[in-house]
């Protein structure tokens, strides 16, 4: 009887030595004559404890971490196959404390099981929705997702179930669903961690979405810097095209739905949705005047579904456990729970799925254990490198859409950037007009000027050249911007560089 060891095949674990840990557990089981079979799973996002090995036992899954292939002899030595104790045992795996506080809807699959495995799937409760759908009218569906207040993940937040009834009520011969994969958020890995480590959970989404509007073909945008999410992706809708889920006759119901990844090219404008669809339609990525409105008239001008990975994987537990079961988590028009990414300097940075509701401060130090110089925490970013920088003060605004907006902030993709009282702030308000000016598309003139002009004025007032005339001079140009750019990075660029002047404006004094 072979013994099951997982060892993540995740981006993430990969970078710090997972192939070369699965490798010599291999080589070390069949030196000692033991029958392993070795699992190349998902990662569970607890990164601080990567390479994470993980070992099935009479007991449950027991957790080792972070594990080097050094360490692989001594594991064995300790009997870590039974469970046996060692210094870098972490007990069960689902009793780490980062792990047992969440409350993981969407991400309740990662690290369970091989991602490519569609008997592993269908064992953890995977097609289940599916299978409630296709008993259901399209209306019916579409109006399931309204009634579970599932709102977008991508950044937006608005109301996925909308975006579906727009589109199902368009009169089209063709639609489209379109997931938008190309994450560029900076501290956000949420997607990636879905396309690497349960590819088949937005393959069951989009088969929801196409059966509620009446779709047959679908595309998935994934970012270029992404390489590995997109073979494991791309490997998924063979197995499951191969398996019946896809193809001319879809989940075995006699119409078809056909699924193709496409790689983005290192854009973050294509993040936008209606540059994302002049990407896919082969065309530079700019944004699109609105309306009309993608649900109307989107990819090649038909009507057309678009929903981040994140929105688009949580439609399957909705339809399988019902709109009320995701409804009754969370609180006010933020329901369900939200897939917040911890990076920077922070000690136990990671995934942490939660219902709406609780707090940046216990988000930062009852899961991240505060920053990993530890020093004292002096500004957060959320949401991207868009979002406003939250200073102590503000750490008790509850995690909810309208509550962040309230504060000036917004949740966007969930990613949350830790900062340490050494970080100079007014430098991090010039990188956010810089960012804005490398990435602009430049369709627009307050985002393509404005940016530039934006990265002048402040490095003018670090100089100290006239610094109450130039920041009058900023907050004027940064008004300009978000009321007349074309789409959100043009308009959203002025909150981070607005935030550091109103919460730190000591950095903006010229250095001696």
């Amino acid at each position: 009887m072979s013994l099951t060891v997982y060892v993540p095949g995740d981006s993430a674990a990969v970078s710090v030595g997972a192939h070369d840990v699965a490798q010599r557990l291999e080589a070390e089981a069949q030196a000692r004559g033991i029958a392993v079979d070795l699992v190349r799973n998902g990662s569970r996002g607890l990164f601080w404890l990567e390479p994470l090995v993980e070992v099935a036992t009479a007991q449950g899954r027991i957790a080792y971490g972070p594990v080097t292939a050094d360490d692989v002899a001594g594991l064995f030595d300790a009997g870590f196959l039974d469970g046996g104790a060692h210094a870098l045992a972490l007990g069960a795996t689902e009793e780490i404390p980062f792990l047992k506080r969440q409350e993981r809807l969407t991400y309740r699959r990662i690290g369970l099981a091989d991602p490519l495995d569609l008997a592993a799937y269908a064992a953890n409760d995977g097609w289940q929705g599916l299978a409630r759908a296709l008993q259901l009218d399209a209306a019916d569906i579409v109006q399931q997702v309204l009634d579970s207040g599932l709102r977008g993940r991508g950044g937006a937040a608005f109301p996925a179930g909308i975006k579906w009834k727009t589109c199902a009520d368009a009169r089209s011969v063709q639609k489209y669903i379109v997931c938008n994969a190309d994450e560029g958020d900076s501290g956000t890995y949420a997607d990636r961690l879905t396309l690497e480590g349960d590819p088949y959970s937005l393959i069951e989404g989009m088969l929801i979405a196409a059966l509620a509007v009446g779709a047959s073909e679908g595309y998935v945008y994934i970012r270029s810097e992404y390489p590995q999410a997109f073979r494991v992706f791309s490997r998924a809708i063979e197995l499951a095209t191969a398996a019946g889920y896809l193809g001319d006759n879809a989940r075995g119901d006699g119409k078809p739905f056909h699924l193709q990844a496409r790689l983005g090219a290192g854009a973050y404008i294509c993040g936008e949705e209606t540059s994302l669809l002049e990407s896919l339609e082969g065309k530079r990525g700019q944004v699109r005047f609105k309306p009309p409105l993608p649900a109307i008239a989107g990819l090649f001008g038909q009507p057309t579904v678009i929903n981040n990975v994140v929105t688009l994987a949580s439609v399957p537990l909705i339809l399988d456990r019902g709109a009320g079961f995701y409804r009754d988590y969370g609180l006010g028009r933020s329901r369900g729970s939200i897939p917040l990414q911890l990076a920077g300097n922070v000690r136990y940075g990671g995934l942490v799925e939660k219902a709406f509701g609780l707090t940046l401060r216990e988000l930062l130090y009852d899961f991240g254990g505060g920053s990993a110089s530890g020093r004292p925490i002096r500004a957060v970013q959320v949401g991207g490198p868009l979002g406003a920088y939250l200073p102590e003060h503000l750490f008790d605004t509850v995690i909810d859409y309208e509550a962040f907006a309230a504060v000036g902030g917004m949740l966007g993709h969930g990613g949350v950037v830790v900062f340490d009282d050494t970080v100079d702030m007014a430098m991090q308000a010039r990188f956010a007009m810089e960012f804005c000016a490398v990435e602009s598309c430049g369709k627009c003139t307050p985002c393509r000027i404005g940016s530039t002009r934006g990265v002048e004025v402040i490095d003018r007032m670090r100089a100290g050249i006239e610094r109450e005339r130039n920041e009058v001079l900023l907050r004027d140009l940064c008004d300009t911007m978000v009321n007349g750019s074309l789409c959100a990075l043009g308009g959203m660029a002025p909150f981070p560089v607005l935030s550091a002047l109103d919460h730190y404006p000591e950095d903006f004094r010229a250095r001696s």
